[in-house]
């Protein structure tokens, strides 16, 4: 199980009292699938995502990432774990805007420090993933010369580019119409597969779920 939540509360402090944003959540999600996580807005997918991404420590239970036990790490740990093994595509692609396609992703293996040989190695495989989104053509534009749908794609390359084991992804539709984000999910679906990671996908939208291997539906911190 390359990502797993065992029986996971989060609360948050809220006047006197506390916030259930989860509560004893389990979530198990394989390597080379594809989870789907919907609710109303307020009902903990954000919290879900961040405690999965161990950018938040929940009050109880485990969040084991590729087979480690997140809970056994201090922050750098956790930070290390992050930056090698957990991919994060927002909801905004959030690129640069003075860098190229191919720069936005060579950043990531930078601050992983290649150097030398790695650093060869990393634009080759730059290269590889723009192809698999479908932008090797572009790949010396700038996000200005790239559409909303092009841009959501160097999001998702610049997040496999330390090949991650669990890759996490937070409404990558919303700001894209009809077409361009049944393609971008398509995208996510077939690259989930190909590269064997767990993907966790939260949305609004229940439109374009078909190549999800499961849905999982979240109300008032609990997931169903």
């Amino acid at each position: 199980m390359t990502l797993l939540l065992d029986d996971v509360t989060l609360t948050y402090a809220d006047g006197d009292g506390r916030l259930t944003a989860l509560d004893a959540v389990g979530l198990e999600v394989p390597a080379g699938t594809l989870t789907a996580v919907v609710g109303p807005s307020g009902s903990g997918k954000s919290s879900l995502l961040a405690v999965a991404a161990t950018l938040v420590t929940p009050d109880s239970g485990r969040v084991v990432v590729d087979g480690v036990d997140t809970g056994r790490l201090d922050r750098a740990g956790r930070a290390a774990l992050r930056r090698d093994r957990v991919g994060i595509v927002f909801q905004q692609p959030n690129l640069l805007p003075s860098l190229t396609a191919l720069e936005q992703l060579l950043v990531m293996a930078h601050l992983a420090g290649a150097a030398g040989a790695a650093r060869s190695r990393a634009r080759a495989r730059a290269l590889e993933l723009l192809d698999a989104v479908g932008l090797a053509p572009q790949a010396g534009r700038r996000p200005h010369q790239l559409s909303g749908g092009q841009r959501q794609r160097v999001n998702i390359a610049r997040a496999l580019m330390n090949d991650p084991a669990v890759l996490l992804v937070d409404e990558p539709t919303s700001a894209l119409d009809h077409e361009r984000g049944a393609a971008v999910l398509d995208l996510l679906a077939s690259l989930t597969r190909s590269r064997g990671t767990a993907t966790v996908l939260v949305t609004h939208d229940r439109t374009h779920l078909d190549h999800a291997d499961r849905l999982v539906t979240i109300r008032d911190g609990r997931a169903s």
